[in-house]
């Protein structure tokens, strides 16, 4: 049997994340009280075989009692003894995009009251779910993202992965937007050439034939790539050894529009030939589609 349970703040993106797992054949349930969850577990690993509990994801958030949740990582050992496959996802964003996001829902924060304002809420909130985000197998920051995009995400990295392989998900990023929160390696590509400063290739981005030839040209970039995958290919498989699922390597420039998403592009070339699951995320660059806040 496989366990998915999905948590984070609140406003993160969890109910998107379940309803994905729901329209891919996972048995899904909403705010599950942490006191259900080992008994639920049990009944329906007695049943994998016969029905569609063999695949199941619940979501565990701050509507728990807090006194649950300050147990969970005692439940969570109990349900590894017993065999189950289990992962923990865990969505979470900044608190400015919190904040946006609440504001523009109008919804109620489950910790505000008339004590509490939704900053605090927010705040408290985090470290009510630390014995949760502590375990997550997999961390997704979803500042920035589209319901659309966080789908993919979900349906890529999590329902896409093959047995116990590790999912590999490379991102480029500008440091003057800040490092994303959800890295496991953050490399910076700044020393590289920059094509910004050629004011003919400033309307392009890292993908584009004009930058991609400017880069290419410099020693430096082929140099660059070469040592970050040779670093990667040595390192990865003890990851994955020490049961790792997933990974997330972050690559930087000042803006993420050109060094930063060029690098990702060669560094995902090359590792699609050795793992299935490899994904290439842009987070500067324009997207495709309107944005609808998760």
């Amino acid at each position: 049997m496989k366990l998915i349970i999905v948590s984070g703040r609140s406003g993160s993106g969890k109910s998107t994340a379940l309803h994905v797992l729901e329209d891919l054949g996972f048995y899904c349930i909403d705010n599950l009280p942490i006191g259900l969850l080992f008994p639920l577990t049990q009944e329906a690993a007695t049943k994998a075989t016969t029905d569609r509990l063999g695949r199941m994801a619940v979501s565990i958030d701050a509507r728990n009692l807090s006194g649950e949740i300050a147990n969970f990582e005692d439940i969570y050992s109990q349900l590894q003894e017993t065999g189950v496959t289990i992962e923990i996802i865990f969505l979470d964003a900044d608190e400015q995009s919190l904040l946006q996001r609440f504001h523009a829902t109008r919804r109620k924060h489950p910790l505000s009251d008339d004590r509490t304002s939704l900053r605090e809420a927010i705040s408290n909130e985090k470290n009510l779910l630390e014995p949760l985000s502590k375990l997550a197998d997999l961390y997704v920051n979803t500042a920035g993202m589209s319901i659309y995009e966080l789908r993919d995400q979900i349906k890529q990295r999590v329902v896409g992965r093959k047995g116990q392989e590790l999912a590999l998900l490379f991102q480029s990023f500008g440091y003057k937007h800040g490092v994303p929160l959800d890295s496991d390696y953050v490399f910076d590509v700044r020393c590289l050439p920059n094509p910004y400063w050629d004011t003919s290739l400033r309307k392009y981005v890292g993908t584009d034939q004009p930058v991609i030839e400017f880069l290419e040209r410099e020693p430096a970039t082929r140099a660059m790539v070469d040592d970050l995958t040779g670093f990667l290919a040595t390192w990865l498989p003890s990851f994955a050894d020490s049961n790792r699922s997933y990974m997330t390597i972050s690559i930087g420039c000042t803006g993420g529009q050109h060094r930063s998403v060029y690098v990702c592009e060669q560094l995902g070339r090359f590792f699609r030939e050795h793992y299935s699951n490899v994904q290439v995320r842009h987070s500067e660059l324009p997207h495709l589609q309107a944005r609808e806040e998760i």
